[in-house]
């Protein structure tokens, strides 16, 4: 029986590359709200289905959770990016930012810790740059980033010797997605791909940290566009 892995995010970019990047040795479980995207991907996958749940919504997260039954891999890709001045951003950003990058985070995990305790299975958060240095007009994301690797610190060290689960934490620099080009647009920047990683890329890195020997442990990954 193949390893199953739920990757929240999936309908684009890395959550959709990380899902490419496992399908030939695992099941997988396609979190997301999109459900045209998410049927498009499961199509091009083998052993892919769609898994359509808003995950900031608690009560909805509760409900979907029992569909899952065994668990090996849980991969929180979902993720949202508004950036401001922290003068210019009120609470309603902070909640929003901190719901998606964070708090589901949370709930998700807590709800399939006896499935990935049952399986000592691997917890994979895609973090960001902004997880390891805080930049002006990026208060907000930076601050949830910085939580969610305190988040992984903190939950590596409860269920890693207990329950033999593994959490990798993963940085990537600028990747070239649907989310970038929304950012560059914030920033008034011009959208440069070529600078930017490949969502493949990350993909790659994190079916490294999943199908590491057993006596690996990858903690954590920071991954940057090579320097043209």
């Amino acid at each position: 029986m193949s390893p199953v892995a739920l990757i929240t995010g999936a309908s684009r970019g890395i959550g959709a590359a990380i899902a490419r990047s496992l399908s030939d040795t695992h099941e997988l479980l396609l979190g997301g709200r999109d459900a045209d995207a998410l049927g498009a991907l499961a199509a091009s996958l083998p052993n892919a289905r769609p898994w359509q749940v808003d995950i900031t919504d608690h009560a909805a997260l509760a409900e979907a959770v029992p569909s899952i039954g065994r668990l090996d891999v849980l991969v929180h890709s979902a993720g949202v990016t508004e950036l401001g001045h922290v003068v210019d951003s009120p609470p309603d950003l902070w909640r929003r930012t901190f719901d998606l990058n964070l708090f589901a985070v949370a709930e998700l995990t807590r709800l399939l810790l006896p499935a990935l305790r049952a399986t000592s299975g691997q917890v994979v958060l895609i973090n960001s740059g902004a997880g390891l240095h805080a930049h002006p007009n990026w208060g907000a994301y930076a601050a949830s980033k910085h939580a969610l690797r305190a988040f992984g610190d903190s939950l590596r060290a409860e269920e890693e010797r207990e329950h033999g689960i593994r959490v990798t934490s993963v940085h990537p620099g600028r990747v070239d997605t649907d989310m970038q080009r929304d950012v560059r647009a914030q920033e008034g920047g011009e959208y440069e791909p070529r600078f930017y990683l490949e969502a493949d890329s990350v993909g790659r890195a994190v079916a490294a940290a999943v199908l590491a020997g057993p006596d690996a442990h990858l903690t954590e990954i920071v991954v940057r566009p090579r320097a043209h």
